[in-house]
């Protein structure tokens, strides 16, 4: 991890920054921080899928059968000092996905997902297609989640917003009936 004084640590194969998303550092066994976007371009083209060589000291770091590197260790030294909270992000196929939870619980919204896509499938194009020039480096994209109604129905803040609503429906449909019902019955007996 190459500091200085007053500069942000950064890693050292991409020269940036770490932060808490897709260069969030992860340490390998043999103690070197890298950013998990890094880590994970290595375990793709990697031929041994479940050893990581070091990119500085060749030492190999060996993954259980099926853990991705997003399950490495995070360098929470390096997120202490940047004052960062640590995020989940996975690694689905050829895609680091990042979903950022909503800051306040006080207020209904949806997260986000931001995906980072890592390059192509193996075997589908072997360069750049022919209308790019020079190579871009993909932004996340926010994409819907699959499961958002579902996850909005076991939240609990929308759970109490429901039967809110539902007792204020049904209070105001009470005294919608019974002016109505009053009138009828005062105008039926005058």
């Amino acid at each position: 991890m190459a500091e200085g004084q007053g500069q942000e640590p950064e890693c050292p194969v991409c020269w940036n920054p770490f932060n808490n998303t897709f260069h969030t550092p992860k340490v390998l066994d043999c103690c070197h921080s890298f950013c998990v976007e890094c880590l994970a371009h290595l375990s793709l083209v990697t031929p041994a899928r479940r050893r990581l060589l070091c990119p500085l000291c060749r030492q190999p770091t060996v993954l259980a059968s099926g853990q991705p590197v997003t399950d490495l260790p995070t360098d929470t030294a390096v997120l202490t000092l940047l004052r960062l909270e640590p995020h989940h992000v996975i690694l689905e196929g050829h895609q680091l996905c990042l979903k950022d939870q909503p800051k306040s619980r006080y207020f209904l919204r949806q997260p986000r997902v931001y995906t980072l896509d890592l390059g192509p499938e193996p075997g589908s194009q072997t360069g750049p297609p022919p209308d790019m020039g020079a190579t871009t480096r993909s932004l996340p994209i926010p994409i819907p989640s699959r499961y958002s109604l579902r996850e909005c129905f076991r939240n609990p803040q929308f759970r109490i917003f429901a039967y809110l609503m539902a007792v204020i429906l049904s209070v105001t449909l009470l005294l919608i009936f019974s002016i109505f019902w009053t009138r009828q019955f005062l105008w039926g007996v005058g």
